[in-house]
């Protein structure tokens, strides 16, 4: 006898995010690091090991740049999931324990969650295309120079040019990504929605709650980049800090009509 399929939530409501309660889950986040820190440090893991890898042991060669382009952007959902489920169940009052986090995690694989990191793949590909697109629009006649060996080129007029356009675009490129994410993934942890609606729905609290959003876009990028600095070892802390923030933010920015 065939399954039937589950039946589809309701869309939540947008709600108003305020300043204080993107501090408000920041330090939700935290305590929930301090709780249950041997997931954090799992989830987390993957990331650091991988970073880590990829410094010593090939970074820039083709080969490494795919796997990198390809694993990332398609673990990066699943680890989330991780770090959401152990918030969820904190928040309720669950327990805790390893097959339980773990078997939603690997529940994922036949609901929405694959479908959200397909769309990663393509977006962080595409970008990889422009990203190079632009180095050799403004970099092409410097052919005769190794750019990674020869930075001096990066502070002629047209390094200089390609790196304003560079972080200009780039910008744009994650803030897009931030707003269809940002709430999408735990929307398609708790509830029965597909991937389009749940990006449609999150770029929608991301455009309605602009400043703030903006202001979580880069205190995520500062923290990121502030844990990358040790050799990757502080996203030890950040990644699953801002994981379980996230799961807290989203309960602020939707909730489920009455």
């Amino acid at each position: 006898m065939a399954e039937t399929a589950p039946q589809a939530s309701p869309l939540p409501n947008i709600g108003k995010v305020t300043l204080e309660e993107l501090f408000i889950s920041l330090r939700a986040g935290w305590w929930d690091f301090r709780r249950a820190p041997a997931f954090g440090l799992f989830f987390s893991g993957v990331y650091v090991l991988a970073g880590l890898a990829l410094v010593m042991f090939g970074a820039g060669t083709v080969s490494w740049t795919l796997m990198i382009s390809l694993g990332f952007p398609l673990v990066a959902p699943f680890a989330a999931v991780g770090l959401y489920e152990v918030s969820r169940r904190l928040e309720d009052g669950e327990p805790l324990n390893w097959g339980g986090v773990l078997g939603v995690v690997v529940r994922e694989k036949d609901r929405q969650i694959p479908w959200a990191g397909a769309i990663i793949v393509i977006y962080f590909l595409f970008w990889s295309f422009l990203a190079h697109m632009i180095f050799a629009l403004f970099m092409g006649l410097s052919v005769m120079t190794h750019a990674t060996t020869s930075y001096e080129i990066y502070l002629t007029a047209n390094g200089l040019t390609m790196i304003a356009v560079e972080v200009a675009v780039g910008g744009v490129f994650a803030f897009v990504l931030f707003g269809l994410t940002v709430v999408s993934l735990p929307l398609l942890l708790e509830k029965e929605v597909d991937f389009i609606t749940a990006m449609l729905l999150s770029f929608r609290m991301v455009r309605q709650n602009l400043f703030v959003m903006l202001l979580w876009a880069f205190l995520i990028a500062a923290l990121l980049f502030l844990g990358m600095l040790p050799y990757f070892l502080g996203l030890f802390v950040v990644l699953p800090v801002l994981g379980h923030a996230t799961w807290h933010l989203y309960r602020r920015a939707l909730y489920q009509p009455v």
